[in-house]
């Protein structure tokens, strides 16, 4: 990664480009719906104190995919914010059928 973004647009062609692999996108989506079922989980069962585990399971399910599929470094270490933001669009790209689950 030599180039610097500063703006999402251009990142985002980038960021699809670091998650070609099958699997670890597969895993970038599982890990968010993981996400979202907890979030829904505590909006209705209440434990505020399990949203602590919202970075374990995003972070978690998108590195493997990264070290052990991918075989890249994640993009999350240069970029944080636009990879956080990145993977919710990826995510409802693949939703809608625009990336191949």
């Amino acid at each position: 990664m030599t180039k610097k973004y500063t703006k999402f647009y251009d990142f985002y062609p980038f960021y699809l480009s670091q998650h070609t692999n099958l699997i670890c996108r597969r895993l970038h989506f599982v890990g968010s719906c993981f996400i979202l079922l907890l979030i829904l989980y505590v909006a209705v069962f209440g434990g505020l104190h399990l949203l602590w585990f919202i970075p374990l399971i995003g972070y978690g399910f998108a590195w493997i995919g990264h070290f052990i599929f991918e075989k890249n470094r994640p993009a999350t270490f240069i970029y944080p914010l636009y990879s956080l933001m990145a993977d919710w669009v990826m995510f409802k790209d693949i939703v809608i059928g625009k990336i191949k689950f």
